[in-house]
């Protein structure tokens, strides 16, 4: 069954084959969707003029009250721009609300302003070409951004097996039809977002009890890992944010304990 955030950005352009037309995919594509993949938000906000917080309220929600503070709605935001970025390679809309970004001084201000210069001047070829080459390969990317190879050196480990046990105690549930395993770094970051911003109806503290178990282990050595690949043009950007944003979230957890 389709979300209402989906339902409502089809309806708004008058069927599935125009969305997937205007947004520049196949229509099978959409038509297989339950809810709007996060990579593909901005398009569909801008292809249909739907508020992304409508389209994806787990990702983007706007908060004006309640006890999400502007803090956690900026963390949740900015894991659902990182996972939208590792979940696939961005396209020509996404990558112009990339360039968009701004920032001040700081550390993770000044890696946006990288991110959004390195997305004005990149053509969505090369990135496409640069995202198989590092996560996907003929055979294997360059980077396996998984937590059970990072920690043990191969696929669908232990890591895994109890990052599925604890999400499944906090009642937070594979989306049907997602391929990859909860262990992608792409899946963590979209699992902290809501978490972060509360979507999930988690107990609180959920997020600090996921970001220590199963992403401070490992997910800043791959973002540095990122950041430091010669083959990584655009993609070394997202991997100085990512470093930043979880050195960030460890500092913060650590003052909190």
């Amino acid at each position: 069954m389709r979300d209402s955030g989906l339902q409502e950005a089809i309806q708004a352009v008058g069927g599935v084959s125009e969305l997937a037309r205007r947004i520049g995919i196949a229509q099978p594509s959409v038509s297989n969707w339950d809810r709007i993949p996060a990579e593909r938000v901005l398009a569909v906000e801008t292809a249909t003029g739907i508020n992304r917080a409508t389209l994806r309220p787990d990702l983007f929600a706007s908060f004006s009250g309640g006890d999400v503070d502007e803090i956690d709605v900026a963390r949740a935001q900015e894991y659902a721009l990182l996972s939208a970025l590792l979940a696939r390679a961005p396209d020509a809309a996404f990558l112009s609300k990339v360039a968009q970004l701004r920032g001040d001084a700081s550390p993770l201000g000044m890696a946006h302003i990288a991110l959004a210069e390195a997305a004005a001047g990149a053509k969505v070829e090369n990135v496409e070409r640069e995202y198989f080459d590092l996560f996907i390969g003929l055979g294997r990317g360059e980077l396996m951004p998984y937590g059970s190879y990072y920690l043990t050196g191969f696929l669908h480990e232990r890591p895994l097996a109890r990052l599925r046990a604890d999400l499944q105690m906090l009642g937070v549930e594979r989306a049907e039809g997602e391929i990859e395993p909860e262990d992608h770094a792409a899946i963590l970051c979209e699992i902290m977002a809501g978490l972060a911003s509360r979507r999930f109806g988690t107990p609180t503290g959920s997020d600090e009890q996921v970001f220590e178990k199963h992403i401070a282990p490992w997910m800043g050595r791959f973002f540095s890992d990122l950041e430091r690949t010669e083959t990584a043009k655009f993609y070394r950007h997202v991997g100085a944010l990512g470093r930043v944003f979880i050195e960030i979230e460890t500092e913060a957890f650590a003052l909190s304990a």
